[in-house]
């Protein structure tokens, strides 16, 4: 085993930029002491860190002034401390054979790491199609869906986003069978490069942390794997790669209801205040309110036999026949505190059928109605 030699000199905010941006993905229970540790590797005029727990591994490299190129790994929660802590601006790293020293004004560390080579290595790209998109696009997106992914362990292939790349759209959904959110940007694909995939929860968290509003994102695919490279105006690059959930999405497009019978547009504040006040008066075994549809008026009423009971109205524009629906509160709440919208558009039928929450977005949300005795 080759002995570690490496050495250079970094801004603190610079190293804790860096460990910042990679340091969520380190499991801290890990049986393998090498997925605690962090991956330096100085070269040229950057020192560029990554982080893996084997699923989900991110890389980003931050500027620094590289006296002796090469590559050693430190135990992360450790390094965070110590740059978190270092009172100067300037940290100077040495690495030589096992350990690595630290020199930051007058304080000064010794710490044990382990060789690179033991690093996991990095999955391979080369030769698979680019495609790009705007950061803030994709971060709104994610914003709209990932909060409707399902966290049941038994339904694996709904523990992620799907992600559709198809007649020059891409679309994302997240269902978790009792609700459904979905949101649709045009984007230019290159020809032949129709493709879906389904990118775990733990990926897609990274992710909407790292987007800015800014800057391009470069996404590409392989059978099992996919990368996401984050470029800033200021030539930084963050790269996340994760494995893809396995298995078939479920035909989403049968649970949009082709058509309601009715539509209303309502103040999106208005309502989500309105939701909030209602679901005080919920319990864990009566979780659902009731929204009733009368002519220019909503009228919503909690009541839960352990609790007690609340309504509220609110005026709207409706002429329809009177329609009760009992929804979760909560699964109503979720769309409208993520939408950027003023307005929101809510379809619906009888109180057997589902609803859909629309923006003048491409953007819909479908929520299952509660059975209520």
């Amino acid at each position: 085993m080759i002995c570690g030699q490496m050495k250079l000199t970094i801004g603190q905010e610079e190293l804790n930029a860096g460990l910042q941006s990679v340091q969520n993905v380190v499991s801290t229970r890990t049986t393998l002491p090498i997925l605690s540790n962090v991956l330096l590797k100085a070269e040229g005029d950057s020192l560029s860190l990554t982080a893996t727990d084997l699923d989900v591994t991110i890389s980003n490299a931050v500027e620094a002034k590289v006296e002796q190129p090469g590559s050693f790994t430190l135990p992360v929660k450790k390094l965070v401390s110590i740059a978190r802590e270092m009172g100067g601006s300037q940290i100077e790293l040495e690495v030589k054979g096992s350990q690595c020293s630290i020199q930051c004004g007058s304080s000064f560390y010794k710490v044990n790491g382990l060789a690179a080579e033991e690093f996991p290595p990095m999955p391979d790209f080369t030769g698979q199609t680019k495609l790009k998109m705007d950061q803030a696009k994709v971060k709104s997106m994610l914003r709209r869906t990932s909060y409707a992914v399902s966290t049941d362990e038994n339904r694996y292939v709904l523990n992620g986003l799907y992600l559709s790349f198809k007649e020059n759209k891409l679309t994302i959904v997240a269902t978790d069978g009792r609700r459904l959110a979905l949101a649709e940007e045009d984007l230019e694909l290159p020809e032949g490069s129709q493709t879906d995939a389904i990118v775990p929860t733990k990926a897609i968290q990274e992710l909407g942390r790292l987007l800015a509003d800014e800057g391009e994102v470069e996404l590409q695919l392989t059978d099992n794997q996919v990368s996401f490279t984050l470029k800033n105006e200021r030539g930084n690059e963050t790269l996340i790669v994760s494995k893809l959930v396995e298995g078939a999405y479920p035909n989403y497009k049968q649970v949009i209801p082709a058509e309601s019978k009715e539509r209303v547009t309502m103040d999106k504040e208005e309502l989500q205040h309105a939701l909030r006040r209602a679901e005080i008066m919920t319990s864990d075994k009566s979780n659902s309110v009731k929204m009733t549809f009368s002519e220019n008026n909503l009228t919503i009423t909690s009541n839960s036999p352990e609790v007690g009971e609340s309504r509220e109205t609110m005026a709207i524009n409706y002429t329809g026949e009177e329609v009760s629906i009992a929804f979760n509160p909560q699964f109503f709440i979720d769309p409208l505190k993520v939408l950027d919208e003023d307005e929101v558009h809510f379809e619906f039928t009888d109180q057997l059928s589902p609803g859909v929450v629309k923006t003048n977005h491409p953007f819909l949300y479908v929520i299952m109605p509660m059975r209520t005795s």
